[in-house]
């Protein structure tokens, strides 16, 4: 019975570790958004251990989003990521003491273009990959022909 779980385990190991760092900030933001929405139903469901335990898990995907940024990259790109990302948990520690499911929509709204930002640059990144190696295969055949 636990063959289903250890594969997909294994499975989205191998996913992340074979994915850009685009891609990967992408399945960081579908996970936040996954565990706001859960959140949001059971804060309707009135179920509080479970919205404690989704936001919970939200937090640590903020917490890890805030921790891997490199200031030094762009300051104030980092600056202003920080924010945004504050707010997530400030926000949805509020929404959690206030049982407001609206303040966690909110929060989806607010970082729900950055996901789309993420998005389109993994998605160049693999085309721009694509094109490098259809490049590098053509230079190759070029080579034995010429």
């Amino acid at each position: 019975m636990s063959y289903p779980t250890n594969a997909l385990a294994k499975y989205g190991t191998v996913s992340i570790a074979t994915s850009s760092p685009a891609q990967v900030t992408v399945m960081l933001y579908d996970g936040l958004f996954r565990f706001l929405r859960e959140a949001m139903v059971a804060m309707e469901a009135g179920d509080r251990p479970r919205t404690g335990e989704r936001i919970s898990r939200a937090h640590a995907i903020l917490r890890h989003m805030l921790g891997s940024m490199v200031p030094e990259a762009n300051p104030l790109l980092h600056e202003r990521l920080t924010s945004l990302y504050l707010f997530g948990l400030r926000h949805s520690t509020a929404a959690n003491l206030k049982r407001d499911p609206a303040m966690l929509e909110e929060i989806i709204r607010v970082l729900l273009p950055l996901r789309s930002a993420w998005a389109v640059a993994a998605e160049r990144t693999v085309q721009q990959a694509a094109a490098a190696r259809e490049a590098e295969a053509s230079a190759a055949r070029f080579a034995k022909t010429g």
